[in-house]
This record gives C-alpha cells, sequence and structure tokens, in this order.
C-alpha cells in the first residue's frame, strides 16, 4: 500500500481551511475493511563480512533492474515477479512494499515470492538480509544522497545523532490495514496505537548496535523516539482517546516543521522551525500547493500513520519468515469490531508505554500481560483469517510461542 501522491499538481492552499479540506478527503478513506498490506525492510550486509560496509554500487548491480531511481536514474525499477516494489533507503536498506491483496493468506504467499525472488539477486551477489530492526554491527553511514536524505540529516543533525541512527542503521516491518467504517474508524485508529507497545515488547528484537548492547529492546525505536516528537509522536493518545482522528491528525500534520522544502537545485533545506502552517500563512516566497501538503506528510513519521488506510509503522523487522507473525496478529485483532474492541480494551491500561516497551521489552510486566491477552485474541480470531492450512499451522504455532515468552515476561 504505497501512497503515491501526486507531486507536480499545482493546486494552491490559499489557507488552513483548504489544507484541512485536502488532508480529510487523502488520509481516511473509509468503507468496509477489503485490503491489507504489508511493508519489508533489511538491512544488507556481505555474507562473509557482515561488518564490511555495502556500497551503492554493489547494491545496484544486485538489485539489477528492480533498483529504484534513488539508486542508479536509468533503471526502469521493475516491480518484482508478484507485484513488489523495491526501495532502497539512505543506509541501503532494502524494502519491499508488497501489493495490497483482499487476504492475509494471498499477502502472504506473494510476499514470500518476492522476498524469495530478492534474496535470489542478493545471494548472487554475496549479500543477505538482516534479521533484526537495527544493524548489530556497522555504525551508520549514508549509502543514497537525494536532496531529501540531505535535508533530513541536516534537519535532524539539529538534535544529535538519533536522526544518522536512525536514517542508516534501523529496519522495520509495517503492517497496512483499511481504516474502515466511518462508525468504526475511531476504534480502530485507537486500537492501532493501542496495541503498539505491547506488540512493539514483544517483538522487539534491536538490542545491538554497531557492535555493542545499547540497553534497549528495540534500539530501533529508541531512534524514533530520540529525534523531533513533532512529527515522531504517537498522534493518539488515552488522554486524547475522544478526539477526531480526521481533527487529530490535521493538527498534527499542520504544526509539524517542514522537514524540506522541494525545488530545482540539489538543496532542499528547510528553514528551522517554519511549520506547515506557517507556510500556509505566508512564511516562505511562494505559497504550497496541495503536491506539497502531501509530501510534507511523508516526512511525519508516527507509530501509525494514516495514509488513506492505516500504516503501523511500530515493528522492528522480524528474522527470516518470521515477519507474517506479527502480520497476522494484527489482521486478526482487526477482523471484526468486537475483537478490535477486546484488543483496545486489553491494551488500553499499556497504550502510551511506548518508551517502557522500546527498553524493557516483555520484561515490563503490565506490557507482557497486556501481549498474553493480545495473543490469546489473536489466536480466537485466527481461523477467521483464511489461512490456507500449512500457513494457519505454523503461524498459531508461532503466535503461541509469543504467547508462552509473554506469560514467562509476566511472571
Amino acid at each position: 500500500m504505497v501512497m503515491s501522491p501526486d507531486l507536480d499538481r499545482a493546486v494552491v492552499l490559499g489557507d488552513e481551511e483548504a489544507a484541512r479540506g485536502h488532508l480529510a478527503r487523502i488520509c481516511f478513506k473509509t468503507g468496509p475493511p477489503a485490503l491489507v498490506g504489508v511493508e519489508l525492510e533489511w538491512t544488507v550486509h556481505d555474507a562473509a563480512d557482515p561488518a564490511r560496509p555495502v556500497d551503492r554500487e554493489r547494491l545496484r548491480e544486485a538489485l539489477g533492474r528492480h533498483s529504484p531511481v534513488t539508486l542508479d536514474p536509468t533503471s526502469p525499477a521493475d516491480e518484482l515477479r508478484r507485484g513488489g516494489a523495491v526501495t532502497v533507503e539512505p543506509g541501503g536498506q532494502v524494502e519491499i512494499s508488497a501489493r495490497p491483496r483482499s487476504t492475509v493468506g494471498a499477502l502472504i504467499l506473494a510476499t514470500e515470492a518476492d522476498v524469495a525472488e530478492l534474496r535470489a539477486r542478493l545471494d548472487a551477489a554475496g549479500l543477505v538480509l538482516g534479521r533484526s530492526g537495527i544493524d548489530p554491527w556497522r555504525l551508520p553511514r549514508p549509502v543514497v544522497e537525494t536532496p531529501r536524505y540531505r535535508a533530513m540529516r541536516c534537519a535532524f543533525d539539529r538534535r544529535g545523532p538519533a536522526g544518522r541512527a536512525m536514517m542508516y542503521s534501523t529496519a522495520g516491518l509495517q503492517v497496512c490495514l483499511d481504516a474502515g467504517e466511518p462508525e468504526h474508524l475511531a476504534q480502530r485508529w485507537a486500537a492501532a496505537h493501542a496495541v503498539g507497545p505491547p506488540l512493539l515488547a514483544a517483538f522487539a528484537n534491536a538490542d545491538r548496535h554497531a557492535g555493542r548492547r545499547t540497553g534497549w529492546a528495540s534500539a530501533r525505536m529508541a531512534t524514533w523516539l530520540a529525534i523531533d516528537p513533532a512529527r515522531t509522536r504517537p498522534v493518539w493518545s488515552p488522554e486524547r482517546a475522544d478526539e477526531d482522528p480526521v481533527a487529530t491528525w490535521t493538527r498534527y500534520a499542520l504544526a509539524a516543521p517542514l522537514l524540506c522544502v522541494r525545488g530545482d537545485g540539489p538543496d532542499w533545506t528547510a528553514p528551522p522551525g517554519v511549520t506547515f502552517a506557517d507556510w500556509l500563512a505566508g512564511a516562505l516566497p511562494r505559497p504550497p500547493t496541495t503536491g506539497d501538503l502531501e509530501y510534507h506528510l511523508s516526512t511525519l513519521f508516527p507509530p501509525v500513520r494514516p495514509r488513506g488506510y492505516l500504516e503501523l509503522r511500530y515493528l522492528d523487522t522480524q528474522p527470516g519468515p518470521e515477519w507474517t507473525v506479527p502480520l497476522a496478529v494484527l489482521t486478526a485483532l482487526f477482523t471484526d469490531p468486537v475483537t478490535t474492541r477486546d484488543a483496545l480494551a486489553a491494551a488500553g491500561p499499556v497504550a502510551d508505554r511506548w518508551r517502557a516497551a522500546a527498553r524493557c521489552g516483555l520484561a515490563e510486566r503490565p506490557l507482557a500481560s497486556a501481549a498474553a491477552a493480545l495473543f490469546d485474541l489473536a489466536l480466537t480470531a485466527l481461523p477467521r483469517l483464511g489461512l490456507p492450512e500449512g500457513i494457519h499451522d505454523e503461524t498459531d504455532r508461532a503466535i503461541r510461542r509469543h504467547r508462552a515468552a509473554a506469560e514467562r515476561g509476566h511472571r
């Protein structure tokens, strides 16, 4: 479910009311839940020496015709055979954005085929995919440079080194779910956030970075927590549980500082502290357009981001084929309004425990208890996903293993 804003549009936004109307139209597209998507990101390593840097040219040769244009401007950027789009992040992390499917079983089968194709290409080049949410061996270093990435680095450097660690060393797993019917939107929005801390804790696997232990269960999430909170803090919180999701997101988006301002040259650096609302009020020489607003949205990184659908961004990438487990768990928790309501209730007491989840994982007892309850709900709902028999059985066993780990943490 890749958002592809039409950035060439030149519809000028005259004021905040126009911006609010545009955000309401594009960010929450309600209706019967029909599709599920996943985005898988990995660090990439030399197979013989995982601490050895992997440069841009080696990646370009390995990916061939699937290289994104940020890596090779002459590439056709072909999709993988089952429709996955390949991108490369600033530190050389490779990502597959799977084509959304109507069932999670179909999504798993198609994405597994695309992952296998990607692995085969990397294997032929002596490269392998990482197995955790942050690079365990190497210090952060740039591999892909674009005007956007240079502007991001400039903005994040003002707050310290966490921005570079996030850009160059982290890898996440993102699950994409439809926003749902209008009458269920607020509940799905709240639940998507509330289950984040316990599931982050349950699937955290990023405790080592650059050759040392970090003291965090998820050092990947720690980097996100340490960069600009105006673009990374959760949009929803228990204290604002009754607020309308559209209004809350609109306020968040307009109040966030500009990360970059697109232009014809190589320098997209934004003036420090200028928000999109400031731009609407005349802070920059030209007025913003709808394309500028959509690009601004792509520079906001909260744990849950509305992109027409809900993009759940809080999980560490998982080793090997284990990415299917959190995908199935989250899809199961959103199979019907009753299960989603129960998930929200189970996670509610720890819905704001993002830092504790990143720091302690399942060693934090309330988080472990909530995770166990969510796994129970997922196991009950799992048959309704209609997974192929083999995938269902493997997923059931994997969820039970994670539930047992949560139960041990609870004790």
